[in-house]
């Protein structure tokens, strides 16, 4: 689990869910995330179908939802701490589906792998506008904490933009989300690819800050 972590967001997306995931997999992304938190059980059912479909050879997990994910035979699930706990979550989907825990601690990091998480999704990074009950912004010294003592997958996500995700990189994520700077672009898939570069450039991370710039550069 490496590179850009795509996330659907409806209020933010220009042509659709479907448009912007297929976007997102021809830009080489590896994990998609169905979220919505609005919408009733029997949407969240039929367009996690649609986009289950579209995902064949990726990873697809759904936000929060264990039965829909179980419904539609997603990869895993993604779980905030409000949700289902992650030894209930395992207990229901077996041992071979993919789990990811959403944490704003160290704390909750610690718990999370305890529970049998799969990866972390670290959030809020800065403070972000496409998720009001995200929290504080945790900043990058808890990333860097959490990968100094988990050896999980690191998922950063919250207020993440191409100028700041060089740093997020460098603190230790093993990927990144970043809503906002990607749906709000007319062309999806070019916005993804320039995320995408920092992967491939991730050893040039620890150069010069305009070394990294450069390997942004589209």
């Amino acid at each position: 689990m490496r590179g850009f972590y795509f996330i659907t967001h409806r209020p933010l997306s220009r042509r659709g869910l479907a448009a912007d995931v297929k976007a997102a997999l021809a830009a080489g992304v590896r994990v998609v995330q169905y979220r919505d938190k609005e919408a009733d059980t029997r949407t969240l059912y039929e367009e996690a179908c649609l986009l289950r479909k579209l995902c064949r050879g990726v990873l697809f997990l759904v936000n929060d939802r264990v039965d829909v994910a179980l419904a539609v035979e997603a990869d895993g699930v993604h779980l905030g701490q409000q949700d289902l706990p992650c030894r209930v979550a395992r207990r229901l989907l077996g041992p071979d589906k993919i789990i990811g825990v959403t944490v704003s601690s160290l704390a909750e990091a610690r718990q999370a792998v305890r529970d049998g998480a799969d990866y972390l999704g670290v959030s809020p990074i800065f403070p972000t506008c496409t998720k009001p009950d995200a929290g504080r912004a945790c900043g990058l010294e808890l990333l860097r904490q959490i990968r100094a003592q988990v050896s999980l997958p690191l998922i950063a996500i919250g207020g993440i933009t191409l100028e700041n995700a060089p740093q997020v990189a460098a603190a230790g994520a093993d990927g990144l989300c970043a809503i906002s700077a990607v749906l709000s672009e007319p062309d999806v898939e070019a916005a993804i690819r320039r995320f995408q570069r920092l992967f491939a450039t991730g050893r040039e991370l620890t150069g010069p800050a305009a070394s990294i710039r450069e390997g942004l550069a589209p």
